[in-house]
């Protein structure tokens, strides 16, 4: 099998990272398309009190496992398949293995501080950055927290002013000037998936070709 055509799509909490890589998905092949996520590999924090745990900065570089992350993510691009780690993001640690992720012709990678390091981003043949209003990227953290995490409208947005602003600011944001194509995430995710699905057929035929001289 040929080498995968590797894309990020990176962008703040609650920018709809996620959302877009089902879209993308659907629309390129699932057949076609394998899918690992950066936010599984958050650090395992069971040595840690539970109090503790909750009250750690979980949007820093240091909150997640860099290392097995690129260990990961070069066995996807030698064609070789990984299992990635099952993150309780309740609970703040691991709970085992996750099922096998196999390399197919392309493999959509997501995170918040996905084009944070050099590495990583070496690692990328095309990368997306979903610019949102932090106002919006609340909204959604609070929707989806409440409804997943089990958590109160106002822990998440406590959390959010404590931690998650800042760290936006501080790490995330300024990872939009690495980014390939910049889409704005403000309506429907079919449109924003519109605009990228055609990019990448796009910057796939280039690849292919390149492959075939």
């Amino acid at each position: 099998m040929s080498t995968p055509f590797v894309v990020g799509v990176a962008g703040g909490s609650g920018s709809g990272k996620t959302a877009l890589c089902r879209v993308l998905a659907g629309a390129l092949g699932p057949e076609h398309v394998s899918m690992l996520c950066y936010d599984a590999y958050y650090r395992d924090r069971r040595e840690l009190p539970a109090a503790e745990r909750a009250a750690l900065n979980y949007n820093i570089p240091e909150a997640l496992d860099t290392p097995l992350f690129l260990e990961h993510l070069q066995a996807l691009r030698a064609g070789r398949s990984v299992r990635p780690p099952r993150y309780c993001f309740v609970t703040h640690r691991r709970i085992g293995e996750a099922a096998a992720i196999e390399p197919r012709r392309v493999l959509l990678v997501d995170g918040i501080l996905l084009l944070h390091e050099a590495e990583t981003r070496q690692l990328l043949d095309l990368t997306f950055f979903l610019d949102v209003p932090d106002e919006m990227r609340l909204a959604r953290r609070i929707a989806r927290d409440t409804t997943e995490q089990g958590r109160t409208r106002r822990s998440v947005l406590s959390q959010f002013e404590a931690t998650v602003g800042g760290a936006h600011a501080q790490y995330v944001a300024p990872t939009k000037a690495f980014a390939d194509v910049v889409l704005s995430n403000v309506a429907r995710v079919d449109r924003v998936s519109e605009v990228a699905t055609e990019v990448i057929r796009a910057r796939l035929r280039r690849h292919r070709l390149a492959e075939a001289a």
